[in-house]
């Protein structure tokens, strides 16, 4: 990476030491735990044992494995096979867990990540040792202690029962978020009044379920605000998409998907919604009027599609684990590109401001940039400096087609490395590493001037950085794993999500 680690700490990795790393995530018991779930599978494929009962009893065992990403945890990378159960690579990064005709075998739902996964605790270990050869956890912590946000600028949203997966600020009614968990619930708060410690909170809740029995599978894996900030849109485990008014009402329930929904968007004028499923399709629903429907269904991909993501009102990008990245429009029958660059599943793409840069992250490794008004199908610009999974990609409200249209457009990469990098995508060069944290990041997100970045791990680690020079001015550690950060419109709090059951709402100062 061209560019400096401004921790002081070199953030690279040898081959060597990662493929020691990997030879040693399957620990005895996980085997042991791994063959029995085999056994199961076989029973039920010889019908020695009934499928709901197998996937019932693999869930378990799986969940008890205790190796897998946070969400989704229970599904396999790939299908199911000819008898309706789904089995990879035991011990291959959380990914040797079962399935049975698309149902997921067991709880756990994980908003937006799809079938990715977390990384083992040999893996966590391994990014706290490189740390030690450069700048020690000791100093880091010390440093931290100075630039630490206060409790009196912390608010605590607490009403959720299991862990909230991810939040959304609505771009309109300023003061309203919303969260979704693996409760089977999302809810929108409404946070009144200027900072943490003089404002009050209240909430509604947006059941997925009626009772325990109809709650099950219900896990709320996605959600986002329209763009005038009337209606949000959920997705569930259980396949099924709602449409909600921002004063809580269901508007619309959309069912059309055999599996969990990964991603939903709203397109800019709000006519169409768009959802990414494990049933490898991707919808465009027509919310439009009072009773929603299927505008057109795209079936491209050859495995779970993960993130989608839209151009415009009619174009949209998709990426799935079956490595590669589609771009499809409303009315055509075959997709306008597919870009086939990476060599491991794909989890995340976004458009720039503009909408002529795709930006695409994957488990090889990389971070790949596309021209679509290019005729090749080569990227325009192909990261490859992290050393481990890069789990999601963020594009700066910055140049042309921002709100910022005079600030340098910038790439921003979250990596299970536990580093985040800047990338120039003029030139193809990284403008910073940023790489504090000890553990996996998760999420990333910009402010809405592009001056500040926020950063959340594992471990409940977050970080606000300021952009100009990749220094960290505030440090947040919460209770449990953070799944994501966001800003609110105003710049003046950030969100974050953790495994705890909790979202912590931060009062921010430019300094």
């Amino acid at each position: 990476c061209v560019g400096r680690d401004v921790s002081g700490r070199d953030s690279q990795q040898p081959q060597q030491q990662l493929q020691q790393q990997k030879s040693h995530q399957g620990k005895e018991d996980d085997s042991a735990r791994a063959n029995a779930i085999a056994a199961l599978m076989s029973a039920a494929a010889s019908g020695n044992v009934s499928a709901e009962e197998a996937v019932s009893r693999m869930g378990a065992a799986a969940a008890a494995m205790g190796n897998s990403r946070p969400g989704m945890q229970n599904y396999p990378a790939d299908g199911p096979n000819s008898n309706g159960v789904g089995m990879v690579n035991a011990g291959n990064n959380g990914k040797n867990t079962p399935m049975d005709g698309g149902q997921p075998p067991g709880k756990s739902g994980m908003g937006g990540m799809g079938s990715k996964k977390i990384v083992s605790l040999d893996q966590r270990n391994s990014v706290s040792s490189s740390d030690a050869a450069g700048q020690s956890a000791a100093s880091i912590e010390e440093e931290d202690m100075l630039t630490s946000i206060h409790p009196s600028e912390v608010m605590e949203l607490s009403q959720h029962t299991s862990e909230v997966f991810m939040c959304a600020w609505n771009p309109r009614f300023t003061n309203l978020i919303a969260t979704g968990s693996g409760d089977a619930s999302a809810r929108i708060w409404a946070i009144n009044g200027p900072n943490a410690s003089t404002s009050g909170q209240q909430s509604i809740l947006l059941p997925h379920g009626q009772d325990p029995v109809d709650r099950k599978n219900k896990d709320v894996t996605t959600l986002e605000w329209s763009s005038n900030g009337e209606l949000l849109a959920t997705g569930s485990y259980d396949g099924v998409a709602r449409v909600w008014s921002r004063n809580g009402d269901l508007r619309q329930t959309l069912r059309g998907h055999r599996g969990p929904i990964f991603s939903l968007k709203w397109n800019k004028r709000g006519n169409f919604l768009l959802s990414g499923s494990y049933d490898k399709s991707t919808i465009v629903w027509d919310v439009s009027g009072d009773v929603g429907f299927v505008k057109q269904q795209f079936s491209f991909h050859f495995a779970p599609a993960l993130d989608v993501d839209w151009k415009d009102d009619l174009t949209f990008a998709s990426c799935s684990t079956d490595k590669t990245v589609q771009i499809c429009r409303v009315g055509l029958a075959r997709p306008i590109k597919t870009y086939t660059g990476h060599a491991d599943e794909v989890n995340a793409v976004k458009w720039d401001p503009s909408g002529t840069l795709l930006a695409s992250c994957s488990d090889d490794c990389t971070a790949k940039v596309w021209d679509v008004n290019s005729p090749r199908n080569e990227p325009k610009w192909d990261f490859k400096s992290h050393q481990q999974e890069i789990y999601t990609v963020k594009w700066s409200p910055t140049g042309p087609g921002s709100r910022n249209p005079n600030k340098l457009l910038m790439l921003a990469t979250a990596s299970f490395d536990g580093s985040v990098r800047l990338w120039n995508v003029l030139d193809g060069t990284c403008l910073r590493i940023l790489s504090r944290h000890r553990e996996s990041v998760y999420s990333v997100a910009f402010s809405p001037s592009g001056d500040f970045l926020a950063s959340g791990s594992l471990a409940g680690q977050l970080y606000i950085w300021n952009v100009r020079d990749g220094v960290h001015i505030k440090s947040f550690k919460g209770k449990g794993d953070i799944f994501e950060v966001a800003w609110n419109l105003e710049e003046s709090r950030v969100a974050a999500c953790f495994s705890s059951n909790v979202v912590s709402v931060i009062d921010f100062k430019r300094p």
